[in-house]
């Protein structure tokens, strides 16, 4: 049996469209053991308990699967237990962190025999989304980029003393519908504020200049296009900034936002639920810290 902790994700971080994400001390944890007889056998405990699959088309399991054909293993039964923090279709890397769970739990169990990389490419294949799936297997920061089919990434170390006021509108939104509104062409002008200000983020993480971070964090390519499917969003990103967040921004797909700041985090949290809320929103807050550490084995046992 092994079992495997991944941390939540946000990814974006304001201009850094499918290329930007980071991890968060907030965690799935993935169970795994292998059965003597032919079975699978899935309990899903916490988050997603009453929606997520508990047969073959269970994410982790696909992920698992994966694996093991990777390897030519095909054990004759498997067991999963998930113990889920991460909401659901909220932005905060849900399926990434099933994804990663499951290929590094079953990886454990075939002897390690898969490679980083590999198991990288393999997440990015099932997921779809490097700036979730990097920084679930890396932590930190995480710059990636897919080339010919392949994930480059680079990690950076969050700034001491940043910490994450999460605000998570109580519904979903899917990743594919909030990609839907986004157009197919943008101007010139937004690809170039863009650009500007995704090299400025990451300047401003490696040098901890969270000054910086209010205009870094701008974005012209995907939040105005996605804030009809949020109702208050800009309205909560501005309140955010108000209440003295370095900066703020629709987390992933969204619904949630997450604002970065150094300080005055639990007043900066509670005014996004009050924004929110005055926009008909249910929302509930969390105050984070970033992870520097991606999925670990939290526990391994073997006859």
């Amino acid at each position: 049996m092994v079992r495997v902790q991944v941390p939540a994700t946000t990814a974006n971080l304001g201009p850094g469209f499918d290329c930007l994400g980071m991890a968060l001390k907030f965690y799935n944890t993935v169970e795994m053991s292998v059965y003597a007889e032919k079975r699978l056998v899935i309990e899903v405990l916490g988050e997603g308990a009453q929606e997520i699959a508990r047969d073959e088309s269970n994410l982790v399991y696909r992920a698992a699967r994966m694996l093991f054909k990777k390897v030519n293993l095909g054990p004759p039964g498997l067991r999963i237990r998930l113990i889920n923090n991460i909401p659901l279709a909220r932005g905060l890397g849900s399926s990434a962190a099933a994804v990663v769970g499951g290929l590094v739990a079953a990886n454990i169990l075939a002897g390690n025999r898969v490679p980083f990389r590999e198991i990288l490419n393999m997440a990015h294949q099932l997921e779809g989304h490097p700036d979730n799936v990097a920084p679930a297997l890396m932590g930190g920061v995480v710059v990636a980029a897919v080339v010919e089919g392949e994930v480059r990434c680079l990690k950076i170390d969050p700034p001491p003393g940043l910490k994450v006021a999460v605000a998570i509108p109580d519904f979903h939104l899917a990743t594919h519908a909030a990609r839907e509104v986004l157009p197919q062409q943008v101007a010139l002008a937004d690809a170039v504020f863009n650009l500007s200000r995704a090299a400025l983020l990451v300047a401003s993480l490696q040098q901890g200049r969270l000054d910086m971070l209010s205009t870094a964090m701008e974005d012209r390519l995907h939040q105005p296009y996605r804030a009809s499917l949020v109702p208050g969003l800009k309205k909560v990103l501005a309140a955010a900034r108000l209440a003295g967040a370095r900066g703020a921004c629709l987390s992933g797909a969204g619904p949630t936002v997450v604002a970065f700041a150094d300080s005055n985090l639990e007043h900066i949290a509670r005014v996004m639920k009050e924004t929110f809320r005055e926009n008909g929103v249910n929302a509930r807050t969390l105050v984070l810290e970033p992870s520097t550490v991606g999925v670990r084995a939290l526990e391994i046992k073997t006859k």
